[in-house]
Order: C-alpha cells, then structure tokens, then sequence
C-alpha cells in the first residue's frame, strides 16, 4: 500500500462527517425557515432531535474521527 492511499476506516469517517454535516445544515435550514414563515411549532421538535439524536452521533464521529486520524499518523 502507498502512502497516498487512505485506510478504508478514513474514507468510512470522512463519509460519515459528509452527511452529518449535511444533515446539520438540513436542520439549519429548516430552523430558519420555521422562525421567518412563523410556524414556531417546529422549533421544539428540531430542539429535542439535535438533543437526542446528533449529541450522542457528534460525540461517536468524533471518537472516530480521533481513531482515524491516530490510525494514519501510525502509518
């Protein structure tokens, strides 16, 4: 294997961080949409979801993301 080559663990993390990120701005969005049109009952659903859901999935991708980069620099 060469060095210009990513281990198939960074190309899964990068991928992971792609569409999460993604999903982030989606969120954003959907947010900014709901307080400008005034529907406002979004908004406390949208909360509870980035509460619930993407803390514990951003904590994950971090660790991952860490394992990763350790992982190549070990290379």
């Amino acid at each position: 294997m060469t060095t210009n080559q990513y281990t198939p663990l960074f190309r899964l993390v990068s991928k992971f961080l792609k569409y999460f990120l993604l999903t982030l701005f989606g969120f954003a969005i959907a947010y900014v949409l709901s307080i400008s049109l005034g529907i406002l009952d979004v908004v406390p659903i949208l909360i509870f979801l980035l509460q619930r859901l993407f803390v514990p999935l951003g904590t994950i991708l971090l660790c991952l993301i860490v394992i990763a980069v350790l992982w190549e620099s070990l290379r």
